[in-house]
């Protein structure tokens, strides 16, 4: 092998600032690493405060408690051992995880949808859908519609996972 077939390239765009890297594997690596430390000092920092889940543990993490039917959301668990909020809190995340698999077309539930899979009066899944929106682990959309907030998954797979262990 002859010394061009390890070089590497890079070019980098970021807002005005545009630069490339052309070396071996390593040197573009520390280049590059160090183009984003100076050039960029908010990026590290931001990347360090920006709540994201891995889908496809979350995934693996609830695959035994919730699925995503042609219907929707749906409980695999028996509803008579959770809270009403607990539920709820399920049905949404089945429904947060069904839209970003290309499964249904949202991932927000209205109050009706909700009451339907708690099959609980109307009163008590607006009380349980209020607490969880003042407590900040659901969110109501623009159109009345609610979906699971993006602490709340990770504090529920959380969970999850320290009772699992």
């Amino acid at each position: 092998m002859n010394e061009t077939e390890h070089v590497v390239t890079v070019h980098v765009k970021y807002g005005e600032v545009e630069t490339t890297f052309k070396g071996n594997v390593n040197d573009v690596w520390v280049s590059l690493n160090r183009f984003f430390s100076e050039s960029v000092p908010a990026f590290d920092t931001a990347r360090k405060m920006t709540l994201t889940i891995d889908l496809a543990k979350l995934v693996d993490d609830f695959k035994d408690i919730i699925a995503i039917a042609p219907e929707g959301s749906e409980l695999l668990i028996s509803k008579e051992k959770l809270t009403d909020s607990e539920a709820l809190q399920l049905y949404l995340l089945a429904a947060y995880i069904g839209y970003r698999l290309g499964k249904l077309p949202r991932e927000a539930m209205t109050k009706k949808e909700l009451q339907t899979k708690l099959a609980k009066n109307m009163k008590i899944v607006a009380t349980r859908l209020g607490e969880l929106v003042k407590q900040g682990d659901v969110v109501k959309t623009e159109e009345g519609n609610y979906r699971i907030a993006t602490k709340a998954v990770k504090r529920i797979q959380d969970e999850r996972v320290l009772r699992s262990t």
